[in-house]
């Protein structure tokens, strides 16, 4: 993953007003807990003008691809809402979701904003990353809220 494209991502996704939240490793980077990643997480709000944004943001990182064109309302708000971006050059993977089955929609994430990099960028709180992260099956999400609950003195 090309860390100066995921900052070209977040200064787009903020530029075109984008409704998203960054959840995920990029996320706990952003929150002060180091961690490598291999892509980028985001929760948006599945609504068409949003969606739009989105399109408008990612062609300003990529205005090579027309296939971010395909990304809709319909797909994010649908039975399976979630969609994998991978830029033509391989530089940047992005998980877009809306919702998580019945545990985590876009309206569900708590964030709040923060300046990283010299831009304003919406991030999941400590509390709901350790949240969706302390009872999933995958040992990294566990471990991740394990290193969430000692930096943060969250309680369960």
């Amino acid at each position: 993953m090309d860390w100066e494209k995921v900052l070209m991502l977040l200064r787009a996704l903020h530029d075109h007003e984008v409704e998203y939240v960054l959840v995920g490793a990029v996320a706990l980077n952003i929150q002060g807990v180091v961690r490598a990643s291999r892509d980028v997480d985001i929760f948006v709000r599945p609504e068409q003008q949003n969606v739009v944004c989105l399109r408008e943001a990612l062609s300003q990182v990529f205005p090579e691809d027309s296939t971010i064109q395909e990304i809709t309302a319909e797909d994010l708000a649908g039975e399976y809402p979630a969609i994998l971006y991978t830029s033509p050059d391989g530089s940047l993977t992005l998980d877009i979701l809306s919702r998580l089955g019945e545990a985590f929609s876009y309206e569900d994430i708590l964030f709040e904003e923060k300046v990283f990099e010299g831009i304003p960028v919406r991030v999941a709180t400590p509390r709901m990353l350790y949240n969706m992260k302390k009872g999933t099956l995958r040992l990294q999400d566990r471990a991740d809220a394990e290193v969430l609950k000692q930096e943060f003195g969250l309680e369960d």
